[in-house]
């Protein structure tokens, strides 16, 4: 875990009138892109929070990266109603200090890499669902985080607006020097193994990892690869091992 951007080391989280989620071993290498399944109550956006520094574990060690250099995209696109795109987006520069029009400036340069270049006085109410979640993006990116968390950022989308946004967060990502680390929490094992190089599966009871499997092949993807046979052998053991971490299983 030592070349680690973050880690989980033996975490156990406590609450009350639950069982304990853990012991939870998991390490984010720079640069990959890992997608966390599980069914929903199994601790997924709680390993979300510990990555970022969010909460601390009962028990085990963190390992985070350095103040101001994780940035997380929630599932709504939490965007302030009363200001602009690009007031949106360059908050997180202004807040860390950044002058206004340099953030202004970078505030323009991501959301136009989003594709709302030509939407920057647009008022959150004036976007899309898709196009707010794209903002959402771009204020995530634009302060260039070495870990990017995405707790479920795409569920409440249509099909072909969330492929959409998956081929651009590939784009996004492959473009970017050096590439952050993302880590990308689904209930969609097809999603997961597309965007990721390697998929998590949390066990529903204990939150432990039940199975980490990688992708075959490199992102982006090529187009049609959601055909290719190693893609769809990949999806069918990730979702076989998802029912068997479900609690009571038939059969």
């Amino acid at each position: 875990m030592a070349d680690a951007v973050a880690a989980l080391d033996n975490v156990v989280v406590r609450y009350p009138d639950r069982p304990p989620i853990g012991p939870v071993n998991l390490a984010i290498e720079a640069g990959e892109i890992v997608a966390v399944v599980g069914a929903s109550g199994a601790g997924k956006s709680t390993t979300l929070r510990l990555l970022a520094g969010l909460e601390k574990p009962s028990e085990g060690e963190v390992t985070t990266t350095p103040p101001g250099r994780t940035a997380f995209v929630f599932q709504s696109p939490t965007l302030m109603p009363w200001a602009d795109a690009l007031s949106n987006v360059a908050l997180p520069l202004e807040l860390a200090g950044v002058p206004r029009d340099e953030a202004r400036a970078r505030a323009a340069t991501a959301l136009a890499s989003v594709g709302l270049g030509e939407r920057l006085s647009a008022r959150p109410r004036q976007l899309s669902g898709g196009m707010a979640m794209r903002a959402s993006l771009a204020r995530a990116l634009v302060t260039q985080p070495d870990l990017l968390l995405l707790d479920e950022p795409f569920a409440a989308l249509d099909s072909v607006t969330r492929r959409h946004l998956i081929e651009d967060l590939h784009h996004l990502w492959a473009g970017r020097s050096p590439r952050p680390a993302i880590v990308f929490v689904t209930h969609d094992v097809e999603e997961a193994v597309y965007l990721a190089g390697r998929t998590v599966v949390l066990d529903a009871v204990s939150g432990q990892v039940a199975m980490a499997r990688p992708t075959p092949g490199n992102a982006p993807r090529p187009e049609g690869w959601r055909a290719d046979p190693a893609y769809r052998e990949t999806v069918e053991n990730l979702a076989t091992a998802l029912a068997h971490a479900m609690p009571d299983r038939v059969g």
